[in-house]
Parts: C-alpha cells; sequence; structure tokens
C-alpha cells in the first residue's frame, strides 16, 4: 500500500482539467523551492483504525489517515481557483482503487485557506482531508 500522498498525487495527475504533470509542478510529501506556481501532497496524522477488545485491528478495518494538499501559486487568485477546485474534485470521491488500496472516501475536513506567504511572495492555500482506505 502506498503513502496516500502518493495516490492523490496519481489522480489529481490523471484529472486533466488540472494540468499538473507529477515530478513537474505536482509533488508528494517535499515542497521545492521551483516551480513557483505547484500543488504538494502532505500526508499527515488521521485515525487509527478499530480495535477489537483484544488489542487486534479488527478485520476489515478500514485505515484512517488524512492528507493535506497546498497549491502554491505567484497569482493569489489563481492559487485561490486551484486549491477550491482541488477541493471539489476530491471531497466525496469513494469506492475507487488507486496504488493497490480501495479508497472507501475522501471527505474535505475544512474550507481550503490560506496558509501564509511563502519568503519569495507566493501565495500557498491549503485544503485538509480525511480518508477512509483499505
Amino acid at each position: 500500500m502506498n503513502p496516500s500522498s502518493k495516490d492523490i498525487c496519481a489522480l489529481l495527475a490523471a484529472e486533466s482539467d488540472f494540468g499538473l504533470t507529477l515530478g513537474e509542478d505536482l509533488f508528494a510529501g517535499k515542497e521545492p523551492a521551483t516551480p513557483n506556481d505547484c500543488v504538494t501532497v502532505f500526508d499527515i496524522p488521521g485515525d487509527a483504525p478499530l480495535l477489537t477488545l483484544d488489542g487486534k485491528v479488527a478485520e476489515g478495518a478500514s485505515y484512517n489517515p488524512s492528507i493535506q494538499v497546498r497549491a502554491r501559486n505567484n497569482d493569489y487568485l489563481v492559487g485561490w481557483g486551484l486549491i477550491h477546485d482541488i477541493q471539489f474534485f476530491l471531497h466525496g470521491l469513494n469506492n475507487f482503487t488507486e496504488g493497490g488500496a480501495t479508497y472507501l472516501l475522501i471527505q474535505s475536513v475544512d474550507e481550503p485557506a490560506l496558509l501564509d506567504w511563502d519568503e519569495t511572495n507566493r501565495a500557498r492555500f491549503i485544503a485538509t482531508f480525511s480518508i477512509k482506505r483499505r
């Protein structure tokens, strides 16, 4: 099973409306200094799988990782639009297989927001998602 960040990058790269290319302007786990305009998907803490009373993972339990998607852009409005488009695309996506895992549901946790302006004055927006997968 891959980290969720890798699988979500594959989904975003496959969605032609975004025009993102893995390794060029779409990254998993580490945001590079260039290019100026890019999307990075990070693995962040999620919820633990359900345990039985004897302390074992329940049979058929789903794993519950979370990811944060960050869109960085020189143009505030373009970055804002992209992170909202990504939220619209991922929120509610369900019952599909990617990277050897079955994704039961991807759900947005909150409204996308401006994280900050980085050291070279590029706007960085974030959106957080919880995932249920097996």
